[in-house]
């Protein structure tokens, strides 16, 4: 396996376009404080270099908030969880609770120290959504495990479905059109009134749950007439497993850890 050192010797790093970018967002951005032994560990598993936008989020970030708090894209969150080179686009914008971000590396349970036999069969989690939505990237072969798309490729796991959809882009692809404004018309139906204030001061690990559910008829006609409240995370992806499971036999496959095993 290679080391830290040698995954981070790349003569083109992609960090400085991934700040480009955010200072250019369309969409409100905060970059979360790395934690270094984190990030050393999350790096040298995942055996990218930092030349990709994948390792420049882990080494650099301990995570980035996304328009408005409604994405969470996973880095390498030190215990302080501070704010480092956060840049606001948009007015009035008040920070989530940084402290509680999970890390990557816990997100997809990571050996406690880097393992060359270890990969995440089911692809990398790397990011969701308030709603639950759940954002994975592929591993080598995602048709075994049930995943749509190919290898290296990003896939959703929609809230009001409950079903994967392929998202025909790689990690950095995905994340640009994420920091321009992707996920305007690909929530659209799924945002009402007033959602930023209900989302900027969520914590990194609770979302909201609908009622009734955003995959039930009732939620599908009329969004406006559900109710929502605050919930960890951990409850919104376990529900979604198991109520896939229930209706139409559906294995999802792991959404993500938050504390412990979920579904």
């Amino acid at each position: 396996m290679r080391l830290f050192e040698n995954l981070t010797a790349t003569p083109r790093p992609a960090w400085p376009e991934l700040q480009h970018l955010v200072d250019e967002a369309s969409v409100s951005v905060k970059i979360l404080e790395a934690d270094d032994a984190t990030s050393r560990r999350t790096l040298e598993q995942l055996q990218v270099t930092t030349g990709s936008f994948l390792g420049a989020v882990v080494v650099h970030t301990g995570g980035l908030l996304i328009d408005q708090g409604w994405l969470r894209v996973y880095g390498s969150p030190g215990g302080s969880g501070g704010l480092v080179g956060a840049d606001d686009v948009g007015d009035d914008v008040g920070p989530p609770d940084p402290g509680r971000l999970p890390d990557l590396a816990a997100m997809n349970e990571f050996p406690p120290t880097p393992e060359a036999s270890w990969y995440a069969a089911h692809g990398l989690v790397v990011a969701h959504d308030v709603l639950g939505g759940t954002y994975a990237l592929n591993g080598p072969h995602p048709g075994s495990v049930g995943r749509p798309g190919g290898p290296g490729e990003m896939t959703y796991l929609a809230p009001d479905t409950l079903q994967w959809e392929p998202l025909e882009a790689g990690y950095a692809a995905w994340l640009t059109w994420v920091l321009d404004g992707g996920l305007t018309d690909f929530t659209e139906g799924l945002r009402w009134d007033g959602w930023e204030a209900e989302t900027r001061g969520l914590a990194g690990d609770s979302g909201l749950n609908f009622f009734p559910p955003l995959w039930s008829k009732e939620a599908h006609e009329d969004l406006a007439a559900t109710s929502r409240a605050v919930v960890p995370m951990s409850e919104l992806v376990g529900v979604a497993r198991s109520t896939a499971a229930q209706i139409d036999g559906a294995d999802l496959g792991p959404l993500g850890t938050f504390g412990g095993p979920v579904g």
